[in-house]
């Protein structure tokens, strides 16, 4: 099994068609759902749950499957980089263990957008698990085209 990071083959043909709209105000609605080590999820992974084995983190606290939602889809230019600024996502009162995210489009019918690989499993105990995007510019946001 495998997570691996990358903006994914659809989403970036679909991207070319139009169809995902990343505007903050009306614009569509992205979600991020957590996956354990087992799941196998990367660049041919077209759309949400997109692991076949049903490897999703399960249901726990704040945490449900199908994960939470993004804010603060705000885009933005840097030299020639365009880029995306996601807001932080939290999750209180779980015990869980991540080694993965999918970003999906819930309003283009669960389309992937992007895989990321956290480099080792995340845990948190009857806690608070963060996903921490990096910095919003043309080297670090997670969601950039160069």
């Amino acid at each position: 099994m495998a997570i691996t990071s990358t903006l994914t083959s659809s989403f970036k043909k679909e991207l070319l068609e139009g169809v995902h709209n990343f505007k903050n105000s009306g614009g569509d609605t992205f979600k991020l759902a957590l996956y354990t080590s087992q799941a196998s999820i990367g660049a041919d992974t077209a759309t949400y749950p997109g692991d076949s084995t049903g490897n999703q983190v399960a249901n726990t606290g704040q945490y449900t499957q199908g994960g939470g939602l993004l804010v603060n889809a705000l885009v933005s230019t840097q030299a020639t980089v365009a880029f995306v600024d996601l807001s932080d996502l939290s999750f209180t009162g779980v015990t869980l263990t991540a080694r993965g995210a999918l970003i999906y489009d819930t309003s283009n019918s669960n389309k992937s957008v992007c895989v990321l690989d956290f480099g080792g499993d995340k845990t948190a105990t009857s806690g608070t698990f963060t996903i921490q995007f990096p910095n919003p510019n043309n080297t670090q946001a997670i969601i950039r085209i160069a």
